[in-house]
Protein backbone atom coordinates (compact mmCIF):
# COMPACT_ATOMS: atom_id res chain seq x y z
CA UNK A 1 0.00 0.00 0.00
CA UNK A 2 1.14 3.40 -0.51
CA UNK A 3 2.32 5.29 2.36
CA UNK A 4 -0.40 5.98 4.69
CA UNK A 5 1.00 9.56 5.77
CA UNK A 6 0.75 11.20 2.44
CA UNK A 7 -1.17 13.78 2.40
CA UNK A 8 -3.33 13.16 -1.51
CA UNK A 9 -3.60 16.56 -3.64
CA UNK A 10 -7.02 17.67 -5.08
CA UNK A 11 -8.50 15.59 -7.48
CA UNK A 12 -11.13 17.20 -10.00
CA UNK A 13 -14.25 18.08 -9.29
CA UNK A 14 -15.85 17.10 -11.80
CA UNK A 15 -16.01 13.36 -13.39
CA UNK A 16 -14.75 12.46 -17.25
CA UNK A 17 -17.55 12.97 -19.63
CA UNK A 18 -17.32 9.36 -20.18
CA UNK A 19 -19.04 8.67 -16.59
CA UNK A 20 -22.04 10.34 -17.63
CA UNK A 21 -23.14 7.94 -19.62
CA UNK A 22 -23.29 5.50 -16.40
CA UNK A 23 -24.94 7.64 -13.61
CA UNK A 24 -25.20 7.22 -10.22
CA UNK A 25 -28.63 5.21 -11.61
CA UNK A 26 -26.09 2.06 -11.77
CA UNK A 27 -26.23 2.17 -7.74
CA UNK A 28 -29.53 1.52 -7.59
CA UNK A 29 -29.17 -1.64 -9.46
CA UNK A 30 -28.60 -4.10 -7.31
CA UNK A 31 -27.46 -7.58 -6.81
CA UNK A 32 -26.08 -10.23 -4.26
CA UNK A 33 -23.70 -12.66 -3.72
CA UNK A 34 -20.87 -14.42 -1.89
CA UNK A 35 -17.39 -15.17 -2.84
CA UNK A 36 -18.20 -18.43 -3.67
CA UNK A 37 -21.46 -17.55 -5.32
CA UNK A 38 -21.72 -14.26 -7.11
CA UNK A 39 -24.97 -15.34 -9.33
CA UNK A 40 -27.18 -15.56 -6.34
CA UNK A 41 -30.22 -13.43 -5.82
CA UNK A 42 -29.94 -12.79 -2.04
CA UNK A 43 -26.75 -11.68 0.03
CA UNK A 44 -25.67 -13.91 2.29
CA UNK A 45 -26.57 -13.53 5.61
CA UNK A 46 -24.70 -14.65 8.74
CA UNK A 47 -25.68 -13.83 12.45
CA UNK A 48 -26.08 -10.82 13.79
CA UNK A 49 -26.66 -9.15 10.38
CA UNK A 50 -23.47 -9.51 9.08
CA UNK A 51 -23.15 -10.78 5.33
CA UNK A 52 -22.64 -8.84 1.91
CA UNK A 53 -24.22 -7.55 -1.14
CA UNK A 54 -23.16 -6.35 -4.32
CA UNK A 55 -24.17 -3.16 -6.19
CA UNK A 56 -22.90 -1.29 -9.05
CA UNK A 57 -21.40 2.36 -7.91
CA UNK A 58 -21.78 5.60 -10.41
CA UNK A 59 -19.13 4.31 -12.73
CA UNK A 60 -20.76 0.81 -13.73
CA UNK A 61 -18.49 -0.76 -11.27
CA UNK A 62 -19.44 -4.20 -9.00
CA UNK A 63 -18.96 -3.07 -5.57
CA UNK A 64 -19.30 -5.62 -2.54
CA UNK A 65 -20.69 -3.98 0.65
CA UNK A 66 -21.69 -4.38 3.84
CA UNK A 67 -25.23 -5.57 4.33
CA UNK A 68 -25.08 -3.36 7.20
CA UNK A 69 -22.68 -1.17 7.18
CA UNK A 70 -21.51 0.56 10.66
CA UNK A 71 -18.34 2.52 10.22
CA UNK A 72 -19.13 4.90 6.80
CA UNK A 73 -16.03 7.24 5.82
CA UNK A 74 -17.63 10.26 3.79
CA UNK A 75 -15.22 12.77 1.51
CA UNK A 76 -17.84 14.73 0.19
CA UNK A 77 -20.51 16.82 2.00
CA UNK A 78 -23.17 15.72 -0.32
CA UNK A 79 -22.45 12.19 0.86
CA UNK A 80 -22.23 13.76 4.32
CA UNK A 81 -25.55 15.06 3.83
CA UNK A 82 -27.11 11.84 2.78
CA UNK A 83 -25.82 9.98 5.32
CA UNK A 84 -27.00 12.21 8.23
CA UNK A 85 -30.25 12.61 6.23
CA UNK A 86 -31.04 8.95 6.67
CA UNK A 87 -30.00 8.57 10.28
CA UNK A 88 -26.83 7.18 10.09
CA UNK A 89 -23.51 8.81 11.89
CA UNK A 90 -20.27 8.47 10.11
CA UNK A 91 -17.28 8.02 11.57
CA UNK A 92 -15.31 10.52 9.47
CA UNK A 93 -15.64 13.09 7.29
CA UNK A 94 -14.46 16.06 5.11
CA UNK A 95 -14.51 19.51 5.12
CA UNK A 96 -17.45 21.33 2.97
CA UNK A 97 -16.59 22.51 -0.38
CA UNK A 98 -14.53 25.86 0.10
CA UNK A 99 -13.90 25.23 3.98
CA UNK A 100 -11.59 24.34 6.36
CA UNK A 101 -14.17 22.49 8.19
CA UNK A 102 -17.32 20.79 8.43
CA UNK A 103 -20.47 22.46 6.03
CA UNK A 104 -22.16 25.31 8.93
CA UNK A 105 -25.88 23.70 8.15
CA UNK A 106 -24.43 20.15 8.99
CA UNK A 107 -22.36 21.49 12.28
CA UNK A 108 -24.16 20.29 14.72
CA UNK A 109 -24.82 16.95 13.41
CA UNK A 110 -21.55 16.08 12.96
CA UNK A 111 -19.81 16.97 16.66
CA UNK A 112 -17.46 14.48 17.80
CA UNK A 113 -16.83 13.00 13.98
CA UNK A 114 -13.43 13.28 13.15
CA UNK A 115 -12.49 15.07 10.14
CA UNK A 116 -10.06 13.00 7.89
CA UNK A 117 -8.81 15.33 5.02
CA UNK A 118 -10.43 18.15 2.85
CA UNK A 119 -12.90 17.89 0.29
CA UNK A 120 -12.26 14.75 -2.02
CA UNK A 121 -8.48 15.03 -0.37
CA UNK A 122 -8.55 12.28 2.20
CA UNK A 123 -5.39 11.72 4.36
CA UNK A 124 -4.75 8.46 4.22
CA UNK A 125 -3.33 7.18 7.96
CA UNK A 126 -6.70 9.25 9.21
CA UNK A 127 -9.15 7.63 6.90
CA UNK A 128 -7.49 4.15 8.26
CA UNK A 129 -7.69 4.87 11.73
CA UNK A 130 -11.62 5.80 11.45
CA UNK A 131 -11.36 1.73 10.42
CA UNK A 132 -14.33 2.32 7.91
CA UNK A 133 -16.39 -0.58 6.23
CA UNK A 134 -17.88 1.68 3.72
CA UNK A 135 -16.35 4.87 1.98
CA UNK A 136 -18.70 6.44 -0.03
CA UNK A 137 -15.89 8.85 -2.45
CA UNK A 138 -18.51 11.40 -4.17
CA UNK A 139 -17.24 11.92 -7.60
CA UNK A 140 -13.74 11.35 -7.25
CA UNK A 141 -12.01 10.45 -10.63
CA UNK A 142 -8.18 10.22 -9.18
CA UNK A 143 -7.92 6.32 -9.76
CA UNK A 144 -4.76 6.52 -7.75
CA UNK A 145 -6.47 7.75 -4.77
CA UNK A 146 -9.53 5.26 -5.95
CA UNK A 147 -6.90 2.31 -5.30
CA UNK A 148 -5.24 3.42 -1.86
CA UNK A 149 -9.40 3.88 -0.38
CA UNK A 150 -9.94 0.32 -1.62
CA UNK A 151 -6.86 -0.92 -0.23
CA UNK A 152 -7.86 0.06 3.04
CA UNK A 153 -11.75 -1.53 2.39
CA UNK A 154 -12.93 -3.10 -1.19
CA UNK A 155 -15.86 -1.33 -0.32
CA UNK A 156 -15.64 2.04 -1.99
CA UNK A 157 -17.89 3.80 -3.95
CA UNK A 158 -17.78 6.84 -6.16
CA UNK A 159 -21.29 8.18 -5.43
CA UNK A 160 -22.11 10.69 -7.90
CA UNK A 161 -21.58 10.85 -11.50
CA UNK A 162 -21.82 14.61 -13.65
CA UNK A 163 -25.15 14.86 -14.48
CA UNK A 164 -26.76 13.35 -11.56
CA UNK A 165 -29.15 15.50 -9.56
CA UNK A 166 -28.84 15.35 -5.69
CA UNK A 167 -32.10 12.63 -6.15
CA UNK A 168 -30.37 10.27 -8.50
CA UNK A 169 -27.22 10.31 -6.07
CA UNK A 170 -28.91 10.48 -2.56
CA UNK A 171 -31.12 7.03 -3.61
CA UNK A 172 -27.57 5.27 -5.05
CA UNK A 173 -26.42 6.27 -1.28
CA UNK A 174 -29.33 4.89 0.18
CA UNK A 175 -29.05 1.70 -1.38
CA UNK A 176 -25.39 1.45 -0.85
CA UNK A 177 -26.50 1.54 2.92
CA UNK A 178 -29.59 -0.75 2.63
CA UNK A 179 -32.14 2.20 3.29
CA UNK A 180 -33.94 2.53 0.34
CA UNK A 181 -37.58 3.25 2.38
CA UNK A 182 -35.94 6.14 3.87
CA UNK A 183 -34.52 7.53 1.18
CA UNK A 184 -37.94 7.87 -0.80
CA UNK A 185 -39.80 9.03 2.35
CA UNK A 186 -37.32 11.65 3.10
CA UNK A 187 -37.63 12.90 -0.78
CA UNK A 188 -41.31 12.78 -0.63
CA UNK A 189 -40.97 14.71 2.74
CA UNK A 190 -38.91 17.07 0.29
CA UNK A 191 -40.96 17.65 -2.37
CA UNK A 192 -44.16 18.10 0.14
CA UNK A 193 -42.56 20.83 1.74
CA UNK A 194 -40.84 22.12 -1.21
CA UNK A 195 -44.55 22.53 -2.72
CA UNK A 196 -46.08 23.69 0.21
CA UNK A 197 -43.91 26.57 1.32
CA UNK A 198 -43.85 27.54 -2.44
CA UNK A 199 -48.08 28.11 -2.02
CA UNK A 200 -47.21 30.62 0.57
CA UNK A 201 -45.38 33.01 -1.19
CA UNK A 202 -48.22 35.09 -1.40
CA UNK A 203 -47.49 37.64 -4.16
CA UNK A 204 -44.14 35.90 -5.12
CA UNK A 205 -45.47 33.39 -5.76
CA UNK A 206 -44.10 31.97 -9.12
CA UNK A 207 -42.01 34.96 -8.92
CA UNK A 208 -38.50 34.72 -11.27
CA UNK A 209 -35.06 34.09 -9.19
CA UNK A 210 -32.15 34.33 -10.33
CA UNK A 211 -28.98 32.05 -9.20
CA UNK A 212 -25.46 33.17 -8.95
CA UNK A 213 -22.36 32.51 -7.60
CA UNK A 214 -19.85 35.57 -7.51
CA UNK A 215 -16.25 34.40 -8.23
CA UNK A 216 -13.42 36.81 -8.11
CA UNK A 217 -13.89 37.07 -12.04
CA UNK A 218 -17.37 37.72 -12.03
CA UNK A 219 -20.97 36.64 -11.46
CA UNK A 220 -22.33 33.00 -12.82
CA UNK A 221 -25.55 32.25 -13.34
CA UNK A 222 -27.00 28.57 -12.33
CA UNK A 223 -28.13 26.67 -15.14
CA UNK A 224 -31.73 25.11 -14.73
CA UNK A 225 -30.64 21.48 -13.38
CA UNK A 226 -28.41 22.57 -10.75
CA UNK A 227 -28.47 22.13 -7.41
CA UNK A 228 -30.48 25.33 -5.91
CA UNK A 229 -32.24 25.91 -9.05
CA UNK A 230 -34.06 22.91 -9.09
CA UNK A 231 -35.61 23.37 -5.64
CA UNK A 232 -36.81 26.64 -6.75
CA UNK A 233 -38.14 25.05 -9.66
CA UNK A 234 -39.62 22.44 -7.47
CA UNK A 235 -41.44 25.40 -5.21
CA UNK A 236 -43.19 26.65 -8.34
CA UNK A 237 -40.59 29.46 -9.06
CA UNK A 238 -39.15 30.38 -12.19
CA UNK A 239 -35.92 31.82 -13.74
CA UNK A 240 -35.15 34.52 -15.53
CA UNK A 241 -35.55 33.65 -19.25
CA UNK A 242 -31.62 34.54 -19.71
CA UNK A 243 -30.68 31.81 -17.48
CA UNK A 244 -33.81 29.55 -18.59
CA UNK A 245 -31.60 26.97 -19.68
CA UNK A 246 -30.90 23.15 -19.47
CA UNK A 247 -27.94 21.71 -17.37
CA UNK A 248 -26.56 21.56 -13.61
CA UNK A 249 -23.55 23.83 -14.07
CA UNK A 250 -22.32 27.21 -14.05
CA UNK A 251 -22.12 29.68 -16.79
CA UNK A 252 -18.40 31.40 -17.15
CA UNK A 253 -17.87 34.32 -15.55
CA UNK A 254 -19.57 37.54 -16.77
CA UNK A 255 -18.03 40.89 -17.57
CA UNK A 256 -19.77 44.25 -16.27
CA UNK A 257 -21.24 44.54 -19.54
CA UNK A 258 -23.19 41.44 -19.43
CA UNK A 259 -24.67 41.55 -15.95
CA UNK A 260 -28.12 42.34 -16.76
CA UNK A 261 -28.40 38.79 -17.54
CA UNK A 262 -28.12 38.05 -13.37
CA UNK A 263 -30.85 40.23 -13.16
CA UNK A 264 -34.66 38.75 -12.23
CA UNK A 265 -37.69 39.73 -9.57
CA UNK A 266 -35.21 38.30 -7.05
CA UNK A 267 -31.41 38.03 -7.15
CA UNK A 268 -29.45 35.04 -4.47
CA UNK A 269 -25.55 35.64 -4.51
CA UNK A 270 -23.40 32.90 -3.23
CA UNK A 271 -19.57 32.91 -2.94
CA UNK A 272 -17.13 30.27 -2.15
CA UNK A 273 -13.86 31.93 -1.39
CA UNK A 274 -12.56 35.23 0.35
CA UNK A 275 -11.32 36.19 -3.29
CA UNK A 276 -15.28 36.04 -4.28
CA UNK A 277 -16.35 37.72 -1.44
CA UNK A 278 -14.50 40.98 -1.92
CA UNK A 279 -14.88 40.70 -6.02
CA UNK A 280 -18.86 40.90 -4.65
CA UNK A 281 -18.87 43.90 -2.42
CA UNK A 282 -16.36 45.85 -4.72
CA UNK A 283 -19.15 44.89 -7.77
CA UNK A 284 -21.64 46.32 -4.96
CA UNK A 285 -20.50 49.87 -5.26
CA UNK A 286 -20.77 50.46 -8.70
CA UNK A 287 -23.45 51.89 -10.83
CA UNK A 288 -24.11 49.00 -13.45
CA UNK A 289 -24.71 46.38 -9.77
CA UNK A 290 -26.85 49.48 -8.30
CA UNK A 291 -29.20 49.49 -11.73
CA UNK A 292 -30.25 45.90 -11.49
CA UNK A 293 -33.92 45.36 -11.01
CA UNK A 294 -33.53 43.50 -8.42
CA UNK A 295 -31.05 45.10 -6.64
CA UNK A 296 -33.15 49.14 -6.92
CA UNK A 297 -36.46 46.76 -5.37
CA UNK A 298 -34.02 45.48 -2.48
CA UNK A 299 -34.80 41.84 -3.69
CA UNK A 300 -30.56 40.68 -3.68
CA UNK A 301 -30.32 38.58 -1.11
CA UNK A 302 -26.71 37.07 -0.05
CA UNK A 303 -27.09 33.09 0.67
CA UNK A 304 -24.09 30.40 2.07
CA UNK A 305 -22.59 28.97 -1.01
CA UNK A 306 -21.49 26.29 0.81
CA UNK A 307 -25.08 25.03 0.42
CA UNK A 308 -26.46 26.99 -2.55
CA UNK A 309 -23.23 26.44 -4.75
CA UNK A 310 -22.71 22.52 -4.20
CA UNK A 311 -24.19 19.13 -5.97
CA UNK A 312 -27.04 18.89 -2.94
CA UNK A 313 -28.68 16.47 -0.86
CA UNK A 314 -31.71 16.19 1.17
CA UNK A 315 -30.79 18.88 4.14
CA UNK A 316 -28.86 21.45 2.18
CA UNK A 317 -32.42 21.27 -0.24
CA UNK A 318 -34.50 21.66 3.49
CA UNK A 319 -31.68 25.05 4.09
CA UNK A 320 -32.52 26.29 0.24
CA UNK A 321 -35.90 26.14 1.07
CA UNK A 322 -35.65 27.76 4.46
CA UNK A 323 -33.43 31.11 2.64
CA UNK A 324 -35.95 31.54 0.06
CA UNK A 325 -38.88 31.56 2.52
CA UNK A 326 -37.44 33.68 4.57
CA UNK A 327 -36.74 36.31 1.72
CA UNK A 328 -39.53 36.10 -0.36
CA UNK A 329 -42.17 35.70 2.61
CA UNK A 330 -40.52 39.78 3.77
Amino acid sequence: MTSPNRLLLSAPRRAAQALAAVGAAALLLTGCGSDSDKGKDEAKTEAGGGGTRTIKDATGTAVKVPANPKRIVTLTQEDLDAVLALGLKPVGITNGQGLNKPPAYLEDKVKGINVVGNLLQPVMDKVIAAKPDLILAGDMQDQQVLKQLREITPATLVTMAPTDDWKLSFRGIANAVNSMDKANKVISDYEAKAKKTGEELGDNKGAEVSIVRWNPDGPSWMEKKQFASGVALDMGLKRPKAQDKDGNAHTPALSLEKINEIDGDWLFLSTLTADGEKALKDVQEKPAYKELNAVKKNHAVTVNGSVWSTRGGPLASLAVIDDIAKALKK
